[in-house]
């Protein structure tokens, strides 16, 4: 009875909880609001505020379970229980943010504490479990706002620290206990931050020499699951654009390209031991004479596995260097304990053959360039791009199928991720999609061409080649580690406050002084 009467005590507080992570979750595309952001936070360290462990626990939960079911609703494409499953999943880290970020606001420092908190909650989300799901991070929404230029400086975790904090602020001006002159404080400090993050410039300048590329979206022969088991249709359907190419070329319609870039899953049929997929592509890049980067599954290493990569075919010498994927999907792309859930999941044989990981970093000289090429869902995850600009990537190159999710929220949620990744890296991302969304992003964010879905679409820039480095690059995970520590600083530092006794006061009786240490449920 004790139990019900403090779920009930803390419901109005889950209600307000699940309408900030409502909120948040429409700070993303395709609803694009960021600005919500700095009402969704303070709406939730407002619920979280004087409450126990377990009832911040139960308050962050329900705020990141209708979070991610705001911010994921496509991947019902695959299953309205792989939705929900998901929602719940990551809702629980936010959970444990709930549990501690609940104690760590009793502590003096809490303005400092609960926006790490938050980035480390997002590290937690990024990395497990299989490798982890980075898609809910606060800075992918912020690409066309001044604040986002500051992930060129701080990078994508520290940018979440800044939106974090800036949610916290407003709370800290809005909380009836602060003081005024916290209040003070905080409005100048957030005043500050935006004043700042506006004065801050991105440079777009090369290193004197510019690259023509050409995106092929060749589009797919249906939408959702109905593409798959249509490889040789899909090969052909680039085959064709890209004989158009040329034809435009030849017309002086369009510029020659130096490079031609088809989309992950141009082929599903390997290459290497199908004639006449090699034959296609033989064609077609001995028809617009430059190497084509085709995105290409391929059979193996090992027996029943296979391998997402970015092959450069050169017209003359062929097939040359290879990129396999590093971070495939799982459940998409494998299945994790495959031999104990296949029996009781029967939708999970669609999968088909296991990804097998690729081993190398992604950097590809192509004709005295090198390009960072990353494959669909890798370009959200820190290691995979990091490694690229470590390798010396002058030019990034998204391949990605998203047919699978056309028209549902997810390729946009992708390509402003991939904006955020063209600002945080200062280089321009060619991303070239089976049905879209293709594109050209320079490295300010800003968008050049971006295409249409479940169309056919063939873009031609002249891009710079750029070897500066921004200070988010040159910074690397330092900035994610260093937060993610404070955070964790933070926690320790509120529970064990939270241990001490309190000094009673003169004249104050035992049993009032305990009766103030119980906090509510």
């Amino acid at each position: 009875m004790e139990r019900l009467r403090a779920l009930w005590r803390i419901l109005p507080r889950l209600i307000v909880a699940v309408g900030a992570g409502a909120l948040l979750g429409l700070v993303f595309e395709p609803h694009d609001h960021p600005w919500l952001a700095f009402l969704a936070v303070p709406l939730l360290l407002a619920a979280l505020s004087g409450v126990s462990m377990k009832a911040g626990f139960l308050i962050g939960s329900g705020f990141g379970i209708t979070y991610y079911a705001v911010l994921v609703p496509w991947l019902s494409i695959i299953g309205g229980d792989a939705a929900i499953a998901l929602a719940v999943l990551e809702g629980l880290f936010y959970g444990v943010f709930g549990m501690f970020a609940s104690q760590a606001l009793k502590h003096k420092l809490w303005i400092l504490w609960v926006p790490c908190l938050w980035v480390a909650t997002e590290y937690a989300t990024a990395s497990v479990p299989f490798g982890g799901f980075p898609w809910g991070r606060l800075a992918w929404a912020f690409a066309d706002l001044p604040l986002g230029k500051l992930a060129s400086l701080v990078g994508i975790p520290g940018l979440t620290f800044v939106i974090a904090l800036l949610g916290v602020l407003v709370f800290a001006v809005l909380r009836r206990r602060s003081a005024l002159s916290l209040r003070a404080v905080a409005l100048v400090a957030g005043i500050a931050i935006v004043g700042v993050s506006s004065l801050v410039t991105l440079s777009t300048e090369g290193n004197g020499k510019t690259v023509t590329a050409a995106m092929v979206q060749g589009n797919v022969p249906g939408k959702g699951l109905e593409f798959l088991g249509r490889a040789r249709t899909v090969t052909r359907n680039h085959l064709t654009a890209t004989l158009d190419l040329r034809k435009a070329v030849d017309a002086g319609a369009q510029l020659k390209p130096d490079i031609v870039i088809w989309p992950e899953n141009s082929t599903d049929i390997d290459p290497y031991k199908d004639a006449a997929t090699r034959q296609d592509i033989e064609q077609a890049v001995k028809a617009v004479g430059v190497p084509i980067l085709v995105g290409a599954v391929l059979e193996g290493p090992g027996p029943n596995e296979r391998q997402t990569t970015g092959i450069v075919w050169d017209p003359k010498t062929g097939p040359g260097d290879v990129y396999a994927k590093r971070h495939p999907v799982p459940f998409g792309e494998y299945i994790p304990f495959r031999e104990q859930l296949l029996p009781y999941i029967k939708r999970l044989e669609m999968v088909g053959r296991q990804t097998a990981p690729g081993k190398t970093v992604g950097v590809l000289p192509i004709n005295g360039v090198n390009y960072g090429d990353v494959i669909c869902f890798e370009v959200a995850y820190d290691d995979i791009v990091s490694d690229v600009m470590k390798g010396g990537a002058q030019i990034l190159v998204v391949q990605t199928n998203n047919a699978t999710y056309g028209g549902t929220g997810q390729p946009e949620q992708q390509f402003a991720i991939t904006r955020m990744r063209a600002i945080e890296t200062g280089r321009t991302v060619l991303v070239a999609s089976t049905s879209g969304i293709s594109g050209v992003i320079h490295p300010d964010g800003k968008i050049e061409h971006k295409s249409g879905q479940f169309v056919p679409d063939v873009y031609v820039a002249s891009v710079p080649v750029r070897d500066a480095k921004t200070l988010a690059t040159t910074l690397g995970g330092w900035p994610q580690w260093i937060l993610t520590g404070l955070g964790i600083m933070g926690a320790v530092l509120a529970l064990l406050a939270r241990r001490k006794p309190r000094a009673a006061e003169p004249g104050t009786p035992p049993a009032a002084t305990e009766s103030r240490e119980k906090v509510p449920a």
